[in-house]
């Protein structure tokens, strides 16, 4: 959703470059979304593991479905690539949630 409001905000022309180069990156191809392709590391995987039940089985089929077709050097029909409108940063919140956790630990531990 908070994409959305970064995507209507943006000039047109600045727009019209963000499509593109959202669409020439490999994972919309696949069905991925920009969360599903973060860089795994401690906050993020605690993030994943909190999702609730319906958000963590939709990520799992993505990346399923995502590696059969890596495997199968092939793509998914055009209409069905994630498009930059509808990518939504699902792991942000819980992302946050995470780091800031973690901050107040080790202002704690501090004292």
């Amino acid at each position: 959703m908070a994409s959305r409001n970064i995507v209507t905000k943006a000039p047109a022309w600045k727009l019209t470059m963000q499509k593109w180069l959202y669409n020439r990156s490999y994972f919309p191809q696949l069905g991925l979304m920009r969360d599903d392709v973060r860089e795994e590391n401690e906050e993020v995987a605690e993030a994943v593991r909190r999702l609730p039940k319906d958000l963590y089985d939709a990520r799992n089929f993505r990346l399923i479905r995502a590696l059969n077709l890596s495997t199968r050097k092939t793509v998914l029909p055009k209409e069905e690539w994630t498009q930059l409108e509808n990518d939504v940063q699902y792991l942000k919140p819980y992302l946050q949630e995470v780091i800031a956790e973690k901050k107040e630990k080790m202002e704690w531990n501090k004292k």
